[in-house]
C-alpha cells in the first residue's frame, strides 16, 4: 500500500559519518553497521544488525513505523535500544522519538502530517529561496518569521520558507 500523500516519514541519523536524512517509504528496513543494512550506521559501537524498522498500518489507514531491537530473525543486538531515555526492545515510533544505538550514534524519527500544516504539495528537497542582502532590511519586527511554516509539531524544529 503506498503512503498517503499527506504523510511523510523520515529519520535524521547522527553517527561517526555526521548527520544525514533518510526517507522512509518501504515496508522493512535493517539498521546497523553491516554494509548490507538499508540504514547503515557508521560506528564501532553499533551491532552489524542492530535493529529492524517495520511499516505498519492503523485501522484508519494511517501509516506508522515500529522499531524492533535486533535483526529480522529475532537475534537481539549487543547493546539494545535506548528510546526516549528508556531501554526498550521495540516501540511504535512517534514524532521526534530519539533512538540511541551507542555513544554518538542516534536517529530521530519524524512523522509529518501535512493535512493540518497548510502544505498542499510534498516538500522539495532541492527547493531553495535566494534572499538578496537588501531584502532583509525591509522586514520589520512584526513580519519577521512570518514567511516560515512549521512542518513539525508545536515545538518542532523543521521549517520551510513559504
Amino acid at each position: 500500500m503506498p503512503l498517503k500523500p499527506h504523510q511523510s516519514h523520515f529519520l535524521i541519523i547522527e553517527d561517526d559519518k555526521g548527520r544525514r536524512e533518510f526517507i522512509l517509504e518501504g515496508d522493512v528496513y535493517s539498521v546497523g553497521r553491516d554494509p548490507a543494512c538499508t540504514v547503515r550506521l557508521i560506528s564501532q559501537f553499533v551491532s552489524r544488525h542492530h535493529a529492524t524498522i517495520y511499516r505498519r498500518t492503523q485501522d484508519d489507514g494511517d501509516i506508522y513505523y515500529q522499531i524492533v531491537d535486533g535483526d529480522a530473525t529475532g537475534k537481539p543486538s549487543a547493546n539494545g535500544l535506548l528510546i526516549e531515555g528508556q531501554k526498550m526492545s521495540y516501540r511504535n515510533l512517534e514524532h521526534q522519538d530519539e533512538v540511541v544505538f551507542g555513544p554518538r550514534v542516534k536517529l530521530t524519527y519524524f512523522r509529518l502530517d501535512r493535512r493540518n500544516s497548510g502544505v498542499t504539495t510534498p516538500v522539495d528537497e532541492f527547493d531553495i529561496t535566494l534572499i538578496s542582502p537588501n531584502m532583509t532590511d525591509e522586514l520589520d519586527d512584526e513580519d519577521e518569521g512570518s514567511n516560515w511554516l512549521n512542518l513539525g509539531d508545536d515545538e518542532g524544529e523543521i521549517y520551510r520558507v513559504l
